[in-house]
């Protein structure tokens, strides 16, 4: 028997944002569509897993974000403190996903090969795809590699049981998004495979990219393993914070379960 883990949505930023930001080619229907930003937990008896790590005050700042709190203090909202964590899960390396790394002094960190490359390779050179990434970040993952505190990955795996990785690209070269076993099932946390649930069900892609026909072939990817569409989480769409309860009143509005199925 597989192991089975609570799964939750952390939402600790926003950005206030236009359609036509969120789609290449822009959108005929321009208004307000604004961003959120998570961090995933999975949890159980046996262990806390903890899936992409936000970005920093400064980082954020600088991009014009809302940080509405520290996504890594706010684990203590699920019981979870990062310095026993000992899995966190990268799904890339874009600043929003990876900028509080020297908050976890024990963790190992999952990240697929091909990103890392991407990171500190020739494409870096261009500023519209490095504007996405912020240098102290990638060099704190290539120190922590250094430390042997880094596992890489060159294709899909079962990370842990009940939890696997699937590389897609596209977004970024080596995107990955996260299958987590709960008790609804097997939940698939795109990331930013899909941004909203718009992007995947219009089969327009978001305006940051790297290869336009791998993100195509990402939101079927993400339908292939998925049981049933309401399995399927975007990695920022705020209808994720209506769609699901949260597991208490006083968290409402900045923590939701994805272990149970949608409310709406």
């Amino acid at each position: 028997m597989t192991a089975e883990y609570e799964l939750f949505a952390l939402r600790y930023a926003t950005r206030q944002a236009q359609r036509h930001e969120h789609f290449i080619g822009g959108d005929p229907h321009d208004g307000p569509m604004p961003m959120d930003y998570f961090v995933w937990v999975a949890k159980n008896a046996d262990r806390a897993v903890v899936i992409d790590i936000g970005f920093t005050a400064e980082s954020g700042g600088k991009r014009g974000r809302t940080l509405e709190r520290c996504p890594i203090d706010s684990l203590s909202l699920l019981g979870v403190d990062p310095a026993t964590v000992e899995d966190v899960i990268l799904t890339h390396m874009h600043y929003d996903h990876v900028g509080n790394f020297h908050k976890f002094p024990k963790a190992r960190f999952h990240l697929q090969e091909p990103e890392m490359h991407y990171a500190v390779g020739r494409h870096m050179r261009y500023r519209q795809l490095a504007r996405s990434f912020e240098p102290d970040d990638v060099c704190g993952i290539v120190r922590l590699n250094f430390d042997g505190r880094v596992q890489y990955y060159n294709g899909p795996a079962e990370m842990l049981p009940g939890i696997s990785l699937v590389p897609t690209g596209g977004h970024s070269a080596g995107l990955q998004f996260v299958k987590v076993n709960t008790r609804r099932g097997v939940v698939v946390l795109a990331s930013d495979v899909t941004h909203f649930y718009e992007n995947m069900e219009s089969y327009r892609p978001f305006t940051t990219a790297l290869h336009l026909d791998d993100m195509l072939e990402g939101f079927d990817t993400l339908r292939a393993h998925a049981a049933s569409p309401e399995l399927i989480v975007p990695g920022h769409d705020p209808l994720v914070m209506r769609r699901y309860p949260a597991p208490s009143p006083e968290l409402e509005g900045i923590v939701v379960r994805l272990d149970v199925p949608p409310v709406q």
